[in-house]
């Protein structure tokens, strides 16, 4: 159901942000990724798209994927089918019309769902998405060397990695980010976003 992770032979992978954008913290990684050069996937909420549209525009034009992570982040389980549906299809409109691509991936928010879900993202043919390093549980704020080390450890060809570039203080993820991505480049990993990796299954 949930794809962690994309089996590849290839060094590549897909470092992907939740609940953004956000003015202080979305450009910051747009920069670490910029010099990196390397590509980033973000999991966007409606809400803050409509907050941040000048910052939707610039992750796009600089060639990052966006995601649909739904418009208000609910728990997709507590909906009925008809809410659910209106969920992903605002955001699913504006990330068109501010991205100028419809959106090919999805990641619930809470990473929850019920078959109900799973039958809705299938019939719009959504991959869904989740992560390998969810010990890092970035959104908590455990620390820079926890966010770092979790992540770490969930790295191999192919994984799916999820922070937070959105909701409070992101600057311990942006500190973990910097340091992995760092490390990455130099181990020879290629950057990729999530649609990307999934071409390359």
């Amino acid at each position: 159901m949930m794809i962690n992770e994309i089996p590849t032979s290839q060094r590549a992978i897909a470092i992907t942000f939740d609940d953004g954008p956000n003015p202080v913290y979305t450009p910051q990684v747009l920069e670490i990724f910029s010099e990196a050069k390397g590509k980033a996937t973000f999991f966007m909420i409606g809400e803050q798209m409509r907050n941040h549209p000048e910052i939707v525009k610039q992750v796009a034009a600089e060639g990052h994927e966006i995601g649909n992570h739904t418009f208000t982040h609910p728990k997709l389980s507590q909906l009925s089918k008809a809410e659910c549906l209106t969920e992903i299809e605002q955001t699913e409109k504006l990330i068109e019309e501010l991205a100028g691509q419809k959106p090919v991936i999805f990641r619930p928010p809470y990473l929850d769902y019920n078959q109900e879900t799973v039958t809705l993202l299938q019939n719009k043919e959504y991959p869904m998405i989740g992560a390998l390093n969810l010990e890092a549980q970035d959104w908590e704020q455990p620390g820079v060397e926890h966010i770092f080390e979790k992540s770490r450890e969930a790295v191999k060809n192919g994984s799916i990695l999820i922070f937070h570039d959105g909701y409070g203080d992101r600057s311990q993820t942006i500190e973990a980010v910097r340091m992995l991505v760092s490390e990455l480049t130099l181990q020879g990993y290629k950057l990729v976003t999530v649609s990307e990796l999934l071409a390359r299954a």
